[in-house]
């Protein structure tokens, strides 16, 4: 499975207690709607994480497996899944990474978080235009306090797109998917030359 990450616009918060600081927001939200790289659209429905929470999942800094803030199994990390999202708290550690990360959130520098994941039940709505894939659960990986709010790494996601169309070819549901497909293959070759320029 493909580890996708996407990033919330949301503030987050910093509190002082006689831990240290802790820092908390929502890494996901339900129900809200997100371009992803105009290729297709995406929400992720609730109860995604219901299961995912579970897990053993780390907190990072900016996505960076070297910078561990947390983890839900040492009790550092703590989720859960309301009504709004996926919630987050992270006792920040005395490290430099813990003390510049709370800096930067009073600063406001810091104002979003994210979280990587792997799709483990996804549904596609191709009759639209762009495509609508609504998340139903997740294996969670990791949560980020993240310096750019944006949805990177979006090539990620479009691979799961193809795949989905592929089927769909293989079926004959669409002969418009097979065109959609190769235009978007395109785009991204050119768009690596591009880069690589």
């Amino acid at each position: 499975m493909a580890l996708e990450q996407r990033t919330l616009i949301r503030p987050v918060e910093l509190r002082a207690t006689d831990k240290g600081p802790i820092a908390g927001g929502y890494a996901a939200l339900f129900n809200s709607e997100a371009d992803i790289g105009g290729h297709f659209r995406e929400i992720i429905a609730p109860g995604s994480f219901a299961e995912a929470v579970k897990g053993d999942v780390l907190a990072l800094y900016d996505h960076d497996m070297g910078r561990v803030l947390g983890r839900s199994s040492a009790g550092t990390l703590r989720m859960s899944e309301d009504a709004t999202g996926l919630a987050v708290e992270i006792d920040l550690p005395d490290t430099s990474d813990g003390r510049d990360l709370a800096i930067l959130m009073e600063r406001g520098d810091i104002s979003g978080m994210s979280f990587g994941f792997s799709v483990t039940k996804e549904t596609w709505d191709e009759t639209t235009n762009p495509p609508l894939r609504t998340i139903q659960a997740v294996d969670l990986i990791e949560v980020s306090a993240v310096a750019r709010p944006a949805y990177p790494d979006t090539s990620i996601a479009m691979r799961s797109l193809d795949g989905v169309r592929q089927i769909a070819r293989s079926r004959n549901f669409n002969a418009a998917a097979t065109r959609v497909g190769m235009k978007v293959s395109i785009d991204l070759r050119i768009r690596g030359l591009m880069s690589k320029a």
